[in-house]
């Protein structure tokens, strides 16, 4: 196992740099979580276009989350051992290429292949922004870097569908990915300019079997949560997905536990924020990502919304993450982590609450307050990242992001398949929603007390 003392600090960049850097960290979250909802909208006119089958369609939503999901705790060691600054170049630029050829496609082999190397570039963003996020600044920084993220993907997540639907309408379909390009050129020339380069100076290799065996737990694991409801848990595919999975997860261990250079070295767990903060933020996931994605159903078919005010409502739940953000590390450095991070656990649970006991009859004045409670509780977990960020050594900050986004994205997927259990085992819809609902709320406040008890409990300072 390495030693996990700390490599001299990385120099402090000046005022107007570090402002150019939240710049990029912002416009690289944006567009790198723009890619997973933006799509959703224009599958009909790629259909009816292409003549894509419609398992061939799911494939290019799944195609992109299955490779970000399969190779971000790669990702980070590669930005550690490599450099972060080159990692996030690389990705940026195997992202901007794979927007183009996804907006050159011509058939549906070509835009799947191309979703896929997107996602791969994605995979290599978000490890090594997280890591420049967190080198060589001081908390005050380190926070403000986390809020831009946090509120840049909410922003991306409230205009993907909007920003889908238009350029469908209007223009074509294409846009959507054609769009990366000119704002990815842009991203590599400040990231080149403004991001410092640091490396783990003391890696002298990257953890091969460790990074095999990463990518086969988490793209098998992904494939088996994503298929599962759909082929059935039982299906030969998802079966086999789940078993090789399980294999991985297995020679991952061994690999960790035996290498010379692991590439997750296990003594991170040992800091209590670090592995407080993770947990936080899967039980966070599973909840909340768990419910929303069946909440379009329930809103449509039992609220009676139309599509259009079915989409608005989400609107102000990410408005409000965008704008209480950055007010989060204030209230960190008041009360500390611990506390705004337990706070805000426990809003977000009790407008889920909320949300369960609605009814048919029940329209935007039941929904609303219970929106805007989940999205001011939102807002106010973002130090769980910062404090998972500063509490491990800044020569595993590449390998803490890329462990904090592995929990990020596949609490997602187990929450969507925990839900889809609930809601398919119940006697209606109705029932299994406000079920679900009721079982996410709870994941989410055991959240708020592992929050409590791990995380930093003093103002950061």
């Amino acid at each position: 196992m390495s030693d996990l003392a700390s490599a001299p600090p990385a120099p402090p960049l000046s005022r107007g740099r570090h402002r150019l850097l939240l710049l990029v960290i912002g416009l690289a979250g944006f567009v790198t979580t723009l890619d997973n909802t933006v799509v959703t909208v224009a599958l009909p006119t790629v259909q009816a276009e292409l003549g894509t089958s419609l398992a061939a369609l799911e494939w290019v939503v799944t195609g992109y989350v299955l490779t970000f999901s399969g190779l971000m705790l790669a990702g980070g060691r590669l930005a550690d051992v490599h450099g972060r600054r080159r990692m996030l170049v690389a990705g940026l630029a195997v992202f901007t290429a794979a927007s183009l050829a996804a907006g050159l496609a011509s058939s549906t082999g070509a835009l799947v292949a191309a979703r896929l190397v997107q996602g791969c570039g994605a995979a290599l963003i978000l490890p090594a922004m997280l890591a420049v996020v967190s080198v060589g600044n001081d908390e005050r920084r380190r926070s403000a870097g986390v809020a831009v993220w946090m509120a840049s993907g909410a922003g991306a997540l409230a205009l993907g569908p909007v920003v889908g639907g238009y350029l469908t309408q209007h223009a074509h379909w294409s846009w959507i990915f054609l769009l990366n390009v000119p704002l990815g050129v842009l991203l590599i020339a400040l990231t080149a300019v403004v991001v410092p380069e640091t490396r783990d100076e003391r890696a002298v290799r990257v953890d091969a079997p460790g990074v095999v065996s990463s990518v086969v737990v988490l793209s098998a694991g992904t494939f088996a949560l994503t298929f599962g409801t759909e082929l059935g848990w039982t299906s030969p595919p998802v079966l086999a997905a789940a078993v090789l999975s399980a294999a991985g997860a297995v020679a991952f261990a061994v690999a960790e536990r035996t290498g010379r250079d692991p590439m997750v070295d296990l003594a991170l767990f040992r800091a209590r924020a670090f592995t407080g903060g993770v947990l936080a933020q899967v039980l966070w996931g599973l909840g909340v990502n768990g419910v929303f994605f069946f909440t379009a159903l329930f809103l449509q078919g039992v609220l009676g919304f139309t599509p259009v005010m079915s989409g608005l409502a989400f609107v102000p739940l990410a408005l409000l993450v965008v704008v209480v953000t950055p007010l989060a590390p204030l209230a960190e450095r008041r009360f500390g982590a611990a506390r705004t991070v337990a706070l805000g656990l426990v809003l977000v649970a009790a407008g889920m609450v909320a949300v369960a006991f609605l009814r048919p009859g029940d329209g935007w004045a039941g929904l609303l307050p219970a929106v805007c409670v989940i999205g001011i509780g939102s807002a106010l977990t973002m130090p769980l990242g910062s404090a998972v960020l500063g509490a491990v050594p800044e020569s595993r900050a590449g390998v803490a992001g890329g462990v904090f986004s592995v929990a990020r994205e596949m609490s997602g997927l187990f929450g969507i398949a925990l839900v889809g259990v609930i809601v398919n085992g119940s006697a209606s819809f109705t029932a299994g929603y406000s079920a679900g609902l009721l079982v996410a709320a709870c994941l989410v406040a055991v959240g708020a007390v592992v929050s409590l008890v791990t995380l930093p409990r003093r103002s950061a300072r």
